[in-house]
């Protein structure tokens, strides 16, 4: 049940400095400035089941089949504390994004809950995802809860292929996967899929850090074990510094403020 009692876990508002450095393992910075990506898990750090708590109320996603979905533009402010910036739409432009049904368009979805967000540990997250890339002040950070569930095989990407997100910094958080086989993490190092890096099955906690700039990501298909079972999987994409100048020209006409990555 969603209610106040469930949020608990670091206090970002009286974290030291040195908290977010200490959230991730070392070896992932290490092996980010090496490979360009990193797996990890911060099941020690979150409440998953209380995340968990929040599926169930997930809308459908309008725009791709058999896919439910939530988003927040947020950032850190000049206090270094995470706040929501505000509405704006998702924006891919043609070369980041294969899928018809998502390419070149304008993506409106419902905001993600004011008790996610301002859980302690949704806090902690972000704020240390954020100094992990060193985004900065008024940089916005976008945050989806996105997955499917049903009984069909289906294409956890619906269509988009081996691609990345038009930004330099995403990482995929898997927050639920139950009853199915595949819908394994892809990474390549081209767009073609020749030179492939790593094949990961990601659990509920486990974390896929990406340098977006660098490399290509996909996922193969999903199948349901158990036929008389649903099945669901749903995972946390968190990104930022975008060099999509769709998504970057939406960012500025709704955030004039926000600080950009733009003319990279």
């Amino acid at each position: 049940m969603k209610q106040e009692s469930l949020k608990h876990g670091y206090d970002v508002t009286s974290m030291p400095f040195d908290f977010a450095r200490s959230y991730w393992h070392p070896a992932v910075h290490e092996e980010l400035s090496q490979q360009y990506w990193s797996v990890t898990n911060v099941r020690e750090q979150i409440d998953l089941p209380a995340w968990q708590g929040y599926l169930a109320d997930l809308p459908r996603d309008p725009y791709v089949n058999q896919r439910w979905k939530r988003m927040a533009w947020l950032t850190l402010n000049d206090r270094d504390e995470v706040e929501v910036m505000g509405e704006c739409p998702m924006a891919q432009g043609g070369m980041f994004n294969d899928a018809d049904s998502m390419a070149d368009v304008l993506r409106y979805y419902p905001s993600l809950e004011t008790s996610f967000v301002e859980r302690n540990d949704v806090k902690a997250f972000v704020k240390a995802w954020a100094k992990l890339w060193g985004i900065s002040a008024r940089e916005p950070i976008l945050m989806q809860i996105t997955g499917m569930r049903g009984s069909e095989p289906l294409d956890p990407l619906q269509g988009q292929g081996i691609h990345s997100d038009g930004c330099k910094y995403l990482s995929i958080m898997v927050v639920s996967r139950d009853n199915v086989s595949g819908a394994n993490s892809l990474l390549f190092a081209d767009k073609a899929g020749t030179r492939p890096l790593t094949k990961q099955v990601l659990t509920p906690g486990d974390v896929l850090h990406i340098r977006d700039d660098k490399l290509f990501h996909g996922a193969d298909g999903m199948t349901q074990d158990d036929r008389d079972k649903p099945y669901e999987r749903f995972i946390i994409i968190i990104n930022s510094r975008f060099v999509d100048a769709f998504q970057n020209k939406m960012l500025r006409r709704h955030f004039p403020d926000a600080v950009l990555n733009e003319g990279h």
